[in-house]
């Protein structure tokens, strides 16, 4: 398994899924229809959390077409009822092979930011579409997250300080924060044609449904936040701030990249 400092299988990713969903899955809809999206496409849904999205592919392809969505810890979609048409994998898509090719569409979400490998598994995504498919990938990039407004100059002082730890902690573990902004340039080294992106933020005030992100991300990395140098007392701070009605902070820009496989292929040699 690649490492991954937020487990898919910890309690608190219920409502990292909820919050994602709520917030983000309007603007991919949006983004994933930009591609053409029809009746009878194969699509690939990599890292699906609670697959609310593949389970919304499933409808726009209808029972022509075919979904498949992957997750390393798929109980949280299992309960949700699906077609036949749209299926449900445990799978690494570090280290296993993908579940079939040919697809007009391989999508996926805040996944290979989380990934050492993510050069090789773009790689194997690209390779995964039909001559003339579509890869969609959306990545934050966390190094664009100001206060907006803040009850005083501790508290901006204090989020700044906890998310930097945060931030910290995600590089050890092998993420790159950075990824959405690089994310473009790796597709078109990938080989990658029509290449496109638009960047999504909004603001989070305290106690709004996507400043809960924050909070269940330090929830989960507790003590190694603890361990990292973040009293308990700070933590607890973090968390009051986080609904303190006079304070707010930009979302995580979401960039959506979208690229073509060309008909023939022009991909460059081993980077």
């Amino acid at each position: 398994m690649s490492h991954y400092l937020f487990d898919s299988a910890a309690a608190q990713s219920a409502g990292r899924f909820s919050v994602l969903e709520s917030c983000y899955d309007p603007v991919s809809r949006r983004q994933l229809e930009l591609t053409g999206l029809a009746t009878g496409w194969r699509c690939l849904e990599v890292g699906g959390g609670s697959a609310s999205l593949g389970d919304w592919l499933g409808e726009r392809v209808g029972p022509q077409g075919e979904v498949m969505v992957t997750e390393l810890e798929p109980r949280w979609a299992a309960s949700r009822h699906r077609p036949d048409h749209v299926r449900l994998l445990r799978h690494d898509i570090v280290h296993d092979p993908l579940p079939g090719k040919d697809y007009d569409l391989v999508h996926a979400r805040l996944v290979l930011l989380h990934l050492p490998e993510r050069l090789a598994v773009l790689d194997k995504l690209v390779a995964a579409l039909r001559p003339g498919g579509w890869l969609v990938l959306e990545e934050f990039d966390c190094g664009w997250t100001p206060v907006l407004a803040a009850p005083d100059a501790s508290s901006m002082d204090l989020f700044d300080r906890v998310h930097a730890a945060l931030m910290s902690l995600l590089e050890t573990a092998g993420a790159d924060p950075l990824w959405g902004r690089r994310v473009l340039g790796a597709m078109a080294l990938a080989g990658l044609g029509e290449l496109t992106a638009s960047t999504y933020a909004e603001a989070w005030p305290g106690g709004s449904t996507g400043i809960a992100l924050h909070r269940h991300n330090t929830d989960q990395v507790v003590d190694r936040l603890t361990s990292a140098g973040v009293s308990a007392t700070e933590l607890e701070q973090f968390q009051s701030l986080l609904q303190h009605p006079e304070f707010v902070v930009n979302s995580y820009p979401l960039i959506s990249a979208r690229g073509c496989r060309p008909q023939e292929s022009n991909k460059q040699g081993p980077r």
